[in-house]
């Protein structure tokens, strides 16, 4: 909404100017609509980063860094985690609301019968080397989706985006197991859908033919918590990116396999990656008063990874939630292994340090779940596999809130061009 008041802007050289209207949303800092700026003042604006810009509006996800605020269509993310689970989260994310009954029973029908992959994917996954990254992998197969379902992609159609939507919440899984178990020489598990969301994907990932699977409830649990932490966090690098690539049109696969590209970098959804590698550069718990030592030396390039946030300058809601349910798993599952010794041995250090604490660089959400997905088995190269199974839902609904916003244009951002000047062709004997 508009608020009574602008901000009017004046170029003294030219004593041009305009007048900008605020704009408000329902929580959250009022915004300069700056729609007219180069009409009034043939000037554009400068912001690397979009740090200070607003790039849409969107009633999906609010995040307040400075409280350490995360909400969900409203839900503080802290009552979703203790009293609900991925799918009605997923569901809440899509549709506004939180289901009832009936309509969280069709939802789950729904996902559970548009699990299965196209046999033909099978052979696709085939032209990889046995040793692609997962996520390579990932986002060939997801962009290759729009080749089996292509007449269903109508992005004008609410029937066709809302199937696109079940199809990639359903499939995800299944695809990111495949991933997994190509790398490792086994064969592919169909989906098991007499199992629960998160159950069937750890069935089609760890189950060999030869023994059933026994898998604690804690691990079903812990990984359930993290996929509805990871499912949504705003205009993010990776949602921008499917906003950007939906804004032309593209189709819903296409623009998902665009986040995953994205949520590929170590600065976003590989940062738990990176907390792993880490771990193994400290190598052993007595060296980590050392690594401590030398994370405070400005001098030294040695960082610790997966501590504070760019976006909470306080503390990371979901960081305070999957702490709990790191140590839980830790005690649960009695897991005996040097890397994660030395992650307790950090985290202890960190909390008392003066150094962390006045800085408020506490252990954020990517050093917690990298501790999670390691203590259930889960590959380094996984990782970021797993933040996007768990982001897809979050993607897609911002990918359908874009497609049903009237107005909604393509993407494109100005520049200020620093290259040369305007000069003639020269000959190539006269250089």
């Amino acid at each position: 909404m508009s608020d009574s008041k602008i901000v009017k802007l004046v170029d003294e050289s030219t004593n041009r100017s305009s007048e900008l209207p605020l704009l408000s949303g329902t929580l959250g800092p009022a915004c300069i609509d700056i729609g007219t700026l180069y009409k009034d003042t043939g000037h554009f604006t400068y912001d690397p980063g979009y740090g200070s810009t607003a790039s849409t509006k969107s009633a999906i996800t609010y995040i307040d860094g400075d409280e350490g605020v995360l909400l969900y269509r409203g839900y503080p993310i802290e009552q979703l985690a203790e009293k609900s689970s991925f799918l009605e989260t997923s569901y809440l994310l899509l549709n506004g609301e939180l289901p009832n009954k009936d309509q969280f029973a069709k939802f789950e029908h729904d996902i559970t019968h548009h699990t299965m992959m196209h046999e033909s994917l099978k052979d696709f996954f085939k032209g990889f080397h046995h040793d692609a990254h997962p996520m390579a992998m990932l986002a060939a197969s997801v962009a290759s989706l729009s080749a089996f379902y292509h007449d269903d992609i109508d992005v004008d159609n609410a029937d066709d985006r809302k199937l696109a939507a079940i199809r990639l919440i359903a499939k995800m899984p299944t695809i990111a197991a495949a991933c997994y178990r190509y790398s490792i020489g086994w064969p592919f598990r169909y989906p098991r859908n007499n199992l629960e969301y998160v159950d069937r994907f750890l069935h089609m990932m760890f189950e060999v033919p030869s023994e059933p699977l026994e898998m604690s409830p804690v691990a079903a649990k812990a990984l359930d918590l993290l996929f509805i932490l990871h499912a949504d966090h705003e205009q993010n690098a990776s949602t921008s990116t499917v906003r950007l690539v939906g804004s032309t049109g593209a189709n819903p696969y296409a623009s998902i396999a665009a986040g995953i590209t994205a949520l590929w970098g170590p600065a976003h959804g590989g940062a738990n990656e990176a907390v792993l590698k880490m771990l193994e550069e400290i190598g052993t718990a007595d060296k980590v008063e050392t690594a401590v030592k030398r994370a405070k030396d400005k001098n030294d390039n040695f960082r610790l990874m997966g501590f504070g946030h760019r976006v909470y300058k306080n503390f990371d809601p979901r960081a305070k939630i999957i702490r709990e349910m790191c140590h839980k798993v830790l005690n649960e599952l009695g897991v005996n292994d040097p890397l994660l010794d030395v992650a307790m041995k950090l985290e202890e250090a960190a909390l008392k340090d003066d150094y962390f604490v006045e800085r408020k660089l506490y252990p954020n959400v990517d050093f917690y779940s990298g501790i999670i997905y390691k203590a259930l088995g889960i590959p380094t190269e996984m990782f970021t596999v797993m933040f996007a199974i768990a982001r897809t839902s979050g993607w897609i609904s911002h990918w359908i809130e874009q497609h049903e916003t009237p107005g909604s244009r393509i993407g494109r951002p100005r520049q200020i061009y620093t290259g040369a000047n305007v000069r003639d062709y020269v000959a190539s004997d006269k250089r």
